[in-house]
C-alpha cells in the first residue's frame, strides 16, 4: 500500500520533526560524555579508591541507549540540524515518488 501524498508544508514539518529528534539525541550524548567525563576525573583525582562514578554512567547510559533506539531504530525514518532537515526532506520526497 503506497504512502499517502503529503503537501510540501507537511513534508517540511515532518522533516523538521525528525531532524529535531535526532539533534536531541546528539545533544543528549554530548551532555552524557561531558558530565560523565567530569565524574570520571573527580573519581580518579579526588576520590581515589572507590569507583562510584560507574553507577550513574551505567544508568544514564541505559537511558541514552533507549533514546538512541527510539530516535534511530524505532522512529521512521547550515549546521548539523540543517543537514539533518535536508536529509529527511530528501528521504520523504523519495518515499513519495515511489510507484
Amino acid at each position: 500500500m503506497p504512502a499517502p501524498q503529503l503537501s510540501p508544508e507537511e513534508i517540511e514539518r515532518l522533516a523538521h520533526k525528525r531532524a529535531s529528534a535526532k539533534m536531541g539525541w546528539y545533544i543528549h550524548a554530548c551532555v552524557y560524555i561531558c558530565v560523565n567525563g567530569l565524574f570520571l576525573a573527580r573519581g580518579l583525582f579526588v576520590d581515589g579508591a572507590r569507583p562510584w562514578n560507574i553507577y550513574p554512567a551505567m544508568g544514564w547510559g541505559l537511558g541514552l541507549a533507549l533514546h538512541f533506539l527510539s530516535v534511530f531504530v524505532l522512529g521512521k525514518g547550515s549546521g548539523l540540524r540543517q543537514q539533518l532537515v535536508e536529509r529527511e526532506r530528501e528521504k520523504i520526497l523519495r518515499e513519495q515518488n515511489r510507484p
